[in-house]
């Protein structure tokens, strides 16, 4: 017991404590056995000063503690708080990954130019006077700074249904765009809009001699269940 005592004796000056001994001599004795210890004021960090209460296995736990968290300080990483640490640095936005976004005045040229594709011809001043009256979202997606696509939605309500009814009204892609994957997204931002607006039916609106457009939309899940018939004036 005495060779055991003196070797945490030891270990304790080490680290600036000092182990203090229980003064019960007699085995079996609630005390026998018992340390406690203080730091270099006196004030104790382990057991009870006066009385002496823990194990060795406890002091040695203890000092175990102590040596670690002397290693963490020694290589900087106590000293710096949790919170306080930098976080890695984001990468930068990739200028090539396409973006859909609400449609803005100030895309009214760009948005000229997708619609001309389908044979619309509209002014840029008509099309920015529109975007403020229009019930539903205009959407774009950009590729970098440029405008690529164009989805126009509608939203209405009718009186044979019970729920109101959305309708892709205009989908269109620049011409070296299609094919990558542009119109599946603006098709489902623009469902995820409608649903969340309370439709239960989306309708697409396709001129007939688009047939490349039907076979997408065809892929993507609508059908066909009644034809639609139009007059102007």
């Amino acid at each position: 017991m005495t060779e055991e005592a003196d070797a945490l004796a030891e270990a304790a000056r080490n680290r600036g404590l000092k182990l203090v001994r229980s003064r019960v001599r007699t085995p079996g004795k609630r005390a026998f056995g018992k340390f406690a210890l203080q730091d270099s004021k006196g004030t104790t960090v382990l057991g009870n000063g006066k009385h002496p209460s823990a194990s060795a296995d406890e002091v040695r736990e203890y000092l175990r503690q102590q040596e670690s968290s002397d290693w963490s300080e020694s290589l900087g990483l106590a000293s710096v708080p949790k919170a306080k640490r930098k976080a890695a640095p984001k990468p930068p936005p990739d200028p090539l990954r396409p973006e859909v976004r609400d449609a803005k005045a100030a895309d009214a040229d760009a948005m000229v130019a997708l619609m001309k594709l389908l044979d619309h011809n509209v002014s840029a001043a008509g099309v920015r006077k529109r975007l403020k009256s229009v019930a539903a979202p205009t959407l774009v997606a950009t590729l970098g700074k440029d405008i690529v696509g164009l989805c126009g939605l509608d939203m209405t309500t009718h009186i044979h249904r019970d729920y109101p009814v959305g309708r892709i009204a205009i989908l269109v892609v620049t011409e070296d765009q299609r094919g990558s994957g542009l119109g599946r997204m603006l098709v489902e931002e623009a469902e995820k809009r409608l649903r969340r607006a309370g439709c239960k039916l989306i309708e697409i609106t396709s001129n007939k001699r688009h047939l490349d457009a039907h076979k997408f939309y065809t892929a993507l899940g609508y059908d066909q269940p009644s034809l639609r018939f139009a007059k102007h004036f």
